[in-house]
């Protein structure tokens, strides 16, 4: 894992919304702030958080669908700032968005959603060799060649997926933003769509951000592991360390809430309920931002916001007492 290069450094990403208050009065919404991480080529970085941590933002961040307020995003050596750079990015960089029903143009047929990233970036001579593109990224994602003719509300949720990841496909990326991708899905789907995405991997040689609420799916998938709470990253590692060896208390209760199939096992986990409620991030806590719902929580805690550190090797994580209560 480590001879590999990195493909992705983003460093300090902030990403804040201005949301009015009241009269003339604004205030930031600090969905992303002071985010860093890397994700070497060939890898699966799984980012995972409840809802309303900013992880769909830092995916979106990150492909500048939205501009970031601040921090650098390098992809493969070069900086994404100037247009050229951002034109060219867009070409290696795609997203597979959440939700295959709004995602996809209801006025399109199937051949025409996958083709249209090739049409944009001109990447056809003619359309014989533009059909013949289409048809070949229709069969990747197990869809047949008459399905092309046809539109997105003749499909059902999994098959829309697979035509939106036909879609991220077509301009041959080489790394992919999957914005919790299975799961408007039926559970017998998802395990098919997260199958597809490994053998694509091994295929095309691809690079993930994989972003979902789900640990069980992240686990599956995933090199490695992070783990976002309020617009901050409090723990990274390898996937297996991560699940088997949590030692940030956010990823505890986290990982205690995944069913466990053997109950045996099941009675034995005590499952670790976090008090309240999360705050919000147009008010979010000094400090810390998990210490108002965290059992060790301290004064220091409230004083200032933990150092996002190598506790092991390739292991980080942003808490004061991590040595305390591991």
């Amino acid at each position: 894992m480590d001879e590999k290069k990195v493909l992705v450094d983003v460093q300090h990403l902030k990403e804040y919304f201005n949301i009015n208050v009241g009269m003339f009065k604004s205030k930031p919404l600090k969905a992303v702030d002071d985010v860093s991480f890397q994700i070497k080529k060939g890898e699966t970085l799984g980012l995972v958080g409840e809802s309303g941590c900013g992880k769909t933002t830092v995916g979106r961040t990150l492909l500048h669908l939205y501009e970031p307020t601040d921090g650098k995003i390098i992809y493969d050596g070069q900086e994404i700032k100037s247009k050229a750079s951002l034109k060219e990015f867009r070409k290696k960089a795609t997203m597979v968005f959440q939700d295959p029903y709004s995602s996809l143009n209801p006025r399109m047929t199937v051949a025409d959603i996958i083709a249209e990233p090739l049409d944009i970036h001109k990447l056809c001579k003619n359309k014989a060799e533009r059909k013949d593109r289409v048809l070949e990224l229709m069969g990747y994602v197990g869809l047949n060649s008459e399905h092309a003719a046809r539109y997105a509300h003749e499909f059902s949720g999994g098959q829309r997926q697979r035509i939106g990841i036909a879609r991220s496909l077509a301009v041959n990326p080489e790394f992919i933003v999957c914005d919790e991708p299975v799961s408007a899905l039926d559970v017998s789907i998802q395990a098919q769509v997260i199958n597809m995405f490994d053998e694509l991997q091994e295929k095309l040689g691809l690079t993930y951000l994989f972003i979902a609420h789900d640990l069980l799916v992240v686990k599956h998938i995933s090199d490695r592991i992070a783990v976002m709470y309020l617009g901050k990253m409090v723990e990274m590692g390898e996937a297996d360390e991560i699940y088997n060896h949590p030692l940030h208390p956010y990823s505890k209760s986290l990982l205690s809430a995944v069913p466990v199939p053997d109950p045996q096992v099941a009675r034995a986990n005590k499952r670790i309920v976090l008090e309240g409620d999360i705050p919000s991030p147009l008010n979010a806590p000094s400090g810390c931002p998990f210490r108002t719902r965290c059992q060790y929580a301290t004064e220091a805690c409230a004083q200032s916001m933990p150092e996002f550190k190598e506790i092991q090797t390739g292991h980080f994580v942003a808490c004061h007492r991590v040595n305390e209560i591991n």
